[in-house]
């Protein structure tokens, strides 16, 4: 693939963030991401927009609304992109397309999402809308129902998978301390995430609260460039492959314990960056619900089909294991607004490449993997990103 390079940043918190509007969101994220690139407004050549929306707020179209945040980029070129849990990087292959066919040399990536302006059922209600409707729209418990629904059947068939489903949840929460962007920086330990309680009830089928990612709002937004640039103030970072594949829609066409969408991403996009697992640092992953983190430990290749629990519960993927798992915590810890968490993972490996990333890093990190994932195991991306 030609050349392409993260040269800027920014990364607003992820919470109930009740005081901020989207544009002051966008200014929070925009501004930082600029000013680390060494950029101005006028040396944007296009703006992508990741924004799941979907009801959260009253506004669409909100890919004018950069230019009502910042009236500097009035004219500049700006577009949406919406792909369930993967719009955030919809968005980074959007204008990452857009560079490479020669249009634009530097782009602005946003995501947002500001979800707590609706109740809990309203959030329920408006996710489910990312699953086969017409078969699993009526599910009262939403998208953790979906996925308390693979949970299940990977228990049937594997066994009870609890301790592992902890101990993941305990990881990412303990990683999540020490990000300062996460929705909730709070160390619950394996005996509060395994056992159920009056504070961590069952949610749907084997998945407790806390194996489920938050409700968030927040934005995140990236500066990227054909060529690396002399003013910025962060060191670049640079693809060395992107791979998207998608599954079908419906459950019922797949194996619902498995995700061969992500398995495939995983194989192409490891071939194309001519690396294997052993050469990387640390892998960024969707875990919007512990058994996605799982499911996805066997689709990166770390585990046989069934044998996910084993990564986790050896330490593989601890922040002092052989390969660290979502050492900014993930979506559990650092929350899940839904259009900017693909963009947040990038700005996370970024960090983690540039040796930015604080309490979060992991040492002499070189070669990081992002995987984002749309809806149930359907929209798969992958992003092999190392230092320039």
């Amino acid at each position: 693939m030609s050349n392409a390079y993260i040269v800027g940043w920014g990364h607003t918190p992820f919470g109930k963030l009740d005081k901020l509007d989207l544009e002051q969101m966008i200014r929070d994220a925009v501004q930082p991401a600029l000013d680390s690139a060494g950029l101005e407004p006028k040396d944007i050549d296009g703006i992508f927009l990741g924004h799941f929306n979907a009801g959260f707020v009253g506004q669409d179209f909100t890919a004018s609304l950069p230019a009502v945040a910042m009236p500097e980029f009035r004219h500049t070129p700006a577009v949406r992109a919406e792909n369930a849990c993967a719009t955030g990087s919809a968005a980074i292959w959007a204008a990452l397309d857009a560079m490479a066919a020669g249009r634009m040399k530097r782009t602005l990536v946003i995501g947002m999402e500001k979800m707590n302006e609706l109740t809990m059922p309203q959030v329920a209600a408006t996710l489910i809308k990312c699953s086969y409707v017409k078969e699993e729209g009526t599910d009262p418990a939403g998208f953790a129902g979906i996925f308390g629904g693979i949970a299940s059947k990977y228990f049937e068939r594997f066994g009870d998978q609890s301790d592992a489903l902890a101990a993941i949840s305990a990881k990412n929460h303990s990683n999540g301390m020490h990000n300062p962007y996460a929705h909730m920086r709070r160390d619950f330990g394996f005996d509060f995430c395994r056992t159920p309680s009056e504070k961590n009830p069952f949610v749907s089928g084997p998945l407790k609260r806390s194996d489920c990612s938050l409700v968030s709002d927040g934005a995140a937004a990236l500066v990227l460039s054909t060529e690396p640039l002399r003013g910025a103030k962060v060191a670049p970072v640079l693809w060395r492959s992107r791979t998207h594949v998608n599954d079908f829609l419906p459950m019922s066409r797949r194996d619902p314990t498995r995700f061969e969408g992500a398995a495939l991403a995983w194989q192409k996009g490891l071939a194309s960056a001519q690396a294997g697992l052993g050469d990387l640092s640390f892998v960024e992953t969707h875990d919007c619900f512990t058994i996605a983190e799982m499911l996805e430990y066997e689709a990166m290749g770390l585990a046989p089909h069934g044998q996910g629990a084993r990564v986790i519960l050896d330490g593989i993927t601890r922040k002092d294991g052989k390969l660290p798992v979502n050492p900014s915590g993930g979506l559990k810890s650092k929350g899940h607004p839904i259009g900017a968490t693909g963009v947040s993972q990038h700005v996370m490996a970024a960090m983690q490449l540039s040796g930015t990333a604080g309490g979060m890093q992991v040492p002499n990190a070189s070669v990081g993997a992002v995987f984002n994932m749309g809806g149930s195991g359907v929209a798969s991306y992958l992003s092999i990103l190392e230092s320039a």
